[in-house]
């Protein structure tokens, strides 16, 4: 048992030295911005039931000032007034274009076949899949175009900047860097053509249309769950150059507003953060509940007391590197694991139902 608590002890001074790591390496866009041309962009807003968001997005978007730029929204079945909302918006700014979605073909799921559709339409030299309750800044385009074509990359998505107001957001939305931040160095994104440094978020997604038209990843990944990160392993696996970024100031989102809906929203992809592996998934909520009380009967109070140093520190980490509260998110570390712990629970459980009904449509259906 004492090469266990071993194993323990390492595993969290390897998530710690991730933590640190993707804190140094200063992981957002360049503040520096050099573009060797200006490619005309298609930004894409595939949206449902938006009404609360489309509006203050729009607005964002109209103020930026970029040379050819069209913006499209795919009304995706909305059943609220986001069609309305867009139609307004679209007489103020001749750019802003709209959309209906067609009848959801089977085998697809819903914002799969809205950002399918979408691109069909789309014209520009970069296409910019944004997600409807994403706020941007006007620096945005220009850093994220600067860094693409300075890699040369097919594909960059970056993981905004989390606004948090709720206490239930404090102790849920926090979790996806938390998990993210201390497992993966993003620099190997970039740099590493192992599929397993994969990740992405489809808040935005950035491609080269040529290389889009090419794939259409969405019809390729069209029943995936977590669409981001199979696109995101389908062009590694491919050679493709790719890249994702921590946002900053300039693109920040408030994904829920209550624990209910954070809850919702992260079950549908807790699973895919480990790899679509469910054994690994739970083996992290076990070791990482029961490590304290193992290395506390095997190995005594001062292991004890260094490895809630070592907890409280990759908090303190992955905090800064996401630009969110050090101290919130210490304080609230134990509800914010109970929250993770609920989640795998409700994640096993609606495995196991085949139901998890996402803005009015079950997404665990069997195709």
């Amino acid at each position: 048992m004492i090469y266990f608590c071993y194993f323990l002890i390492g595993l969290l001074g390897v998530r710690l030295l991730v933590a640190i790591v993707n804190y140094i390496s200063f992981s957002y866009l360049p503040k520096v911005v050099s573009i060797a041309s200006t490619p005309s962009i298609s930004i894409l807003i595939p949206a449902r039931n938006e009404e609360e968001n489309i509006g203050t997005l729009l607005e964002q978007l109209s103020t930026l000032n970029y040379g050819v730029l069209e913006i499209i929204v795919c009304n995706d079945h909305s059943e609220d007034n986001t069609v309305s909302i867009v139609k307004q918006w679209a007489t103020r700014n001749p750019s802003i274009k709209l959309i209906h979605g067609q009848q959801l073909p089977k085998g697809w799921l819903g914002k799969n076949y809205a950002c399918h559709q979408l691109s069909q339409v789309a014209t520009g030299d970069i296409l910019l899949y944004l997600d409807a309750d994403v706020s941007v800044k006007s620096d945005l385009l220009e850093r994220s175009i600067s860094h693409f074509q300075k890699h040369e990359l097919h594909l960059l998505s970056i993981f905004p900047k989390q606004v948090m107001l709720s206490f239930g957001e404090k102790i849920s939305v926090p979790l996806m860097n938390w998990i993210l931040l201390s497992l993966l160095p993003l620099s190997l994104i970039r740099k590493s053509k192992m599929e397993a440094f994969s990740a992405a978020n489809g808040q935005f997604m950035m491609f080269n249309s040529v290389t889009y038209k090419a794939i259409w990843p969405h019809e390729k990944c069209k029943s995936h769950q977590v669409e981001d990160i199979a696109i995101m392993r389908w062009f590694k696996k491919n050679n493709l150059a790719v890249d994702t970024r921590l946002g900053d100031n300039d693109i920040s989102c408030r994904m829920y507003v209550a624990l209910d809906d954070a809850i919702e929203g992260f079950t549908k992809n807790i699973f895919q953060f480990f790899g679509n592996s469910v054994v690994t998934t739970i083996a992290f909520g076990i070791i990482t509940t029961a490590a304290p009380f193992i290395l506390y009967f095997y190995m005594g109070l001062e292991w004890v007391i260094a490895y809630l140093l070592g907890i409280v520190s990759i908090r303190i980490f992955v905090s800064l590197a996401s630009q969110q509260s050090v101290l919130q998110n210490v304080l609230f570390a134990l509800p914010q694991h109970l929250v993770f712990l609920g989640i795998i629970i409700k994640g096993l459980i609606n495995n196991q139902r085949k139901k998890l009904l996402w803005k009015g449509r079950n997404i665990l259906q069997d195709y």
